[in-house]
């Protein structure tokens, strides 16, 4: 197995203006400025190939909408600034959603759990508070730039 293909956990770093964004079944969410953070599974036959399929819909800005966060890599008001990701056959998502801090979305990316939200919204750069979530629960967080903007 490549390690594209490890299962693992992942977090998304956005930026985004003012924005208001339609999301399938949770209708229309305001979103105020700054940033946000999606936090999800790879735990699927894919693994950790998912982060690279979110940063090609982000890219083109089309294609097929699946997830929640689907509607946020589509949207013109949101910037895919970076990943983190760590590989992991321990289902840790919802134990780095609850512990990320940050303002949560509610309901949004969480269907299918008991968590409040895989969204949290913060008001600064929230990628070294998001390692350092992913190292207290024993991970080794990789990280990419995928679109470098003022931080």
């Amino acid at each position: 197995m490549t390690a594209a293909m490890e299962k693992g956990v992942y977090c998304l770093i956005f930026r985004n203006v003012p924005c208001r964004v339609e999301t399938g079944a949770l209708g229309a969410i305001d979103f105020p400025a700054g940033w946000h953070v999606y936090t999800g599974s790879a735990m699927g036959s894919g693994g950790l190939l998912r982060v690279s399929r979110h940063c090609r819909l982000s890219s083109s800005r089309s294609g097929k909408i699946r997830w929640h966060v689907d509607y946020l890599l589509t949207d013109p008001g949101f910037t895919l600034c970076s990943t983190i990701s760590a590989p992991t056959t321990v289902p840790l998502e919802c134990d780095i959603a609850r512990s990320i801090g940050g303002s949560p979305v509610p309901h949004f990316g969480s269907s299918d759990c008991h968590c409040p939200s895989h969204l949290h919204y913060f008001s600064a750069d929230p990628c070294d508070r998001i390692a350092g979530c992913f190292r207290s629960l024993g991970l080794d967080p990789g990280s990419a730039t995928i679109n470098t903007l003022e931080r």
